[in-house]
């Protein structure tokens, strides 16, 4: 295949807009009833995206773009189009994913729909696995033998000595003897670099975890610390899964560089303004996953009034968190969270946040996080052609997030929804 430079497609781009002429060979076309650029863009009306080897070459008004001789994925036309999603927070953990280097094409590739790509996910971060599926996992996406989204993966967590939280204590004998509990910094040390290794591309901490009857573990400090400093060393981000405030305080003395929830826990969970602050100052993002504290609560068979109040603390620790200038990340703990339509976390997060800023939280914000947003996240000439169609516009309903015509990963088509007749 030929390579395609930056310069070129910013040149081809260059040409496509002035002259609105015939697109250069080997192109793909989408025209879009609505395309946003980027969440901080006004939309355009009758677009058209213009994709050649993968990449981004020409996005903008369809009558200023030469779409002429080009291809055309004309079951994935007229929708609304935004830059692909990337979903911060989920697990390759169900059955389902054992064994992944071994199971039929087919059998992944349809669990991969169903989960993730579906839903418009071209990107996801693994918070926690067993590596030896999720690796494997990978490796068959990215070999091309199944349609799938890019994984990044935090490999297995560190949780804190004899700290294994209580709703994790009913796995596998085998499972539980795999998960880290470091008693020293030196082990602590030996496991981060270690899972560095073997191929992740992040450290995840459970910082403090809740032991049932009202007991709870944290990490010792010194471990969290010397985790978080050797992950920073490879340049690589650390993850931390809170649980409640004083979790929050650990994650930010160690260094950490995302939170993987919001918080909820006995009577209301308040984010003070100093706390608030600190979190910004440092650069933390927050990924709030509030769909999973009323799926949570449910379980638990909580009256719906309890529900709704946690619910309620963790939309406003969002709020506030993101009108301080605090960067959100979109993530459902999705592979834990049975329910793998994120509808409600959208309507969840609108409570909080405007449209735009939810299509953000999707796209460019997980982008500058890991430091691509000059490759990703928006329609810019050169950037990847990861892209999703929308049945229905997000500004009039964000529950429209969750209708997906089509998801394009690198100008592939790796979900198409089924239409009348199909």
């Amino acid at each position: 295949m030929r390579t395609v430079t930056a310069a070129v497609l910013l040149g081809f781009g260059l040409v496509l807009a002035a002259c609105g002429e015939r697109a250069p060979e080997g192109a793909t076309v989408i025209e879009a009833a609505r395309l946003y650029m980027a969440p901080d863009r006004p939309a355009i009306d009758d677009a058209a995206v213009v994709i050649v080897e993968g990449r981004i070459v020409a996005a903008g008004p369809r009558k200023e773009t030469a779409t002429r001789g080009a291809a055309r994925l004309e079951r994935c036309d007229r929708g609304t189009v935004v830059a692909g999603f990337q979903n911060s927070h989920v697990h390759f953990t169900e059955p389902k994913w054992e064994s992944a280097g071994k199971r039929p094409a087919a059998e992944l590739a349809a669990a991969l729909k169903d989960m993730l790509t579906r839903f418009g996910f071209t990107t996801v971060l693994d918070t926690g696995s067993n590596p030896d599926n999720t690796l494997a996992l990978r490796e068959r996406i990215e070999s091309g033998e199944i349609p799938g989204p890019r994984i990044y993966t935090a490999g297995s967590p560190l949780y804190p000595e004899d700290g294994i939280p209580f709703y994790l204590r009913d796995l596998p004998p085998d499972v539980l003897a795999r998960l880290q509990q470091p008693a020293t910094v030196e082990e602590a040390l030996e496991f981060v670099q270690a899972n560095l290794d073997r191929g992740a591309d992040a450290t995840k901490l459970f910082v403090m975890t809740p032991q049932g009857g009202g007991r709870v573990a944290f990490m010792d400090p010194e471990i969290a610390l010397a985790a978080a400093d050797e992950t920073h060393r490879s340049g690589l981000l650390v993850l931390a899964h809170p649980t409640a405030v004083e979790g929050i305080d650990l994650a930010i003395e160690a260094g950490v560089d995302v939170l993987v929830h919001t918080t909820i826990g006995e009577g209301r969970t308040v984010w003070e303004p100093a706390l608030v602050s600190q979190l910004v100052s440092k650069g933390m993002s927050v990924v709030p996953t509030l769909q999973l504290w009323s799926h949570e609560l449910k379980k638990a068979k909580l009256e719906p009034r309890i529900v709704e109040l946690a619910t309620g603390d963790a939309v406003e620790q969002l709020r506030v968190f993101s009108a301080a200038g605090g960067q959100v990340l979109f993530g459902t703990d999705v592979g834990y969270m049975t329910e793998y339509d994120p509808a409600e976390e959208y309507r969840l997060m609108s409570r909080a946040l405007k449209p735009m800023q939810i299509l953000a939280s999707l796209t460019t914000a997980p982008a500058a996080r890991w430091r691509e947003e000059t490759s990703r996240g928006q329609f810019v000439p050169g950037m990847a052609a990861d892209l999703v169609v929308l049945e229905a516009d997000p500004a009039v309903d964000p529950a429209n997030f969750a209708k997906v015509r089509c998801t394009i990963r690198a100008g592939r088509v790796i979900h198409e929804a089924p239409q009348a007749g199909d």
